[in-house]
């Protein structure tokens, strides 16, 4: 039985690991987000102060396209989390499932026991009582 609760905690630890890890990762793609975001409104001020739209113009404000740039990375990046969060969902699942395992044969267990205690307690009343007899 200790082997049994040292599994769950285990287990247990295995799925706050796997929480810890879509949260931080959900955490990086809102930065990388938010970042992007606020590149696009410095973008759209540089280029309108320059008063140049197409970025394939001679007088792209250099700044601008540089923050283009960035901007695609970070895109790009968040992108890459989002399958990193994919497999890291996927794989709180398969260590939630384990744990429910573990926790479901655990109670199948304690109630063998508790159905076995009431037969071995009657048991032992017969035998004491054909030995009084």
């Amino acid at each position: 039985m200790k082997s049994r609760d040292t599994l769950i905690r285990l287990k247990r630890f295995q799925v706050d690991e796997k929480r810890r890890r879509v949260a931080q990762i959900e955490m990086m793609i809102a930065e990388f987000d938010r970042m992007a975001a606020d590149l696009d409104r410095e973008i759209a001020a540089e280029e309108q102060k320059a008063g140049i739209t197409d970025p394939n113009h001679f007088a792209y404000p250099t700044y601008a396209r540089a923050a283009a740039q960035r901007r695609d990375n970070l895109r790009m990046s968040a992108q890459n989390l989002h399958n990193q969060l994919d497999d890291a969902k996927a794989e709180l699942g398969e260590a939630f499932e384990e744990l429910k395992r573990a926790e479901s044969l655990e109670d199948r267990e304690r109630g063998s026991e508790r159905a076995l205690d009431p037969a071995i307690s009657q048991m032992g009343q017969t035998r004491a009582m054909r030995a009084t007899a």
